[in-house]
């Protein structure tokens, strides 16, 4: 199993319809990518955040479904508005 996290500092001027837009759209790319097994997301409690505002966990059965993700049109599509208002950090490791 493939587990992919990944949390964002918005840029300054990004919307609060722009984050809900952000987290809606990301809480439902499973239903449209067969490889997501699981998604969660949220906003970042955490006092040790360094300002990285939200966050989420994904689970892929492979390195391949994790690839599939990353080249699906879908995810491509979120990529394209969303990569402007962010400054990103992922994490993806086996277990």
């Amino acid at each position: 199993m493939i587990i992919h996290t990944f949390c964002f500092r918005w840029k300054p001027d990004t919307t609060e319809a722009q984050k809900e837009r952000a987290y809606d759209e990301i809480s439902e790319l499973h239903l449209q990518i067969p490889a997501i097994l699981e998604t969660n997301v949220g906003a970042n409690f955490s006092p040790r955040s360094q300002g990285y505002e939200f966050g989420g966990v994904m689970k892929f059965a492979d390195r391949d479904s994790l690839d599939a993700y990353n080249n699906h049109p879908v995810h491509l599509q979120l990529l394209s508005w969303l990569v402007p208002l962010i400054e990103p950090l992922e994490v993806d490791f086996e277990v």
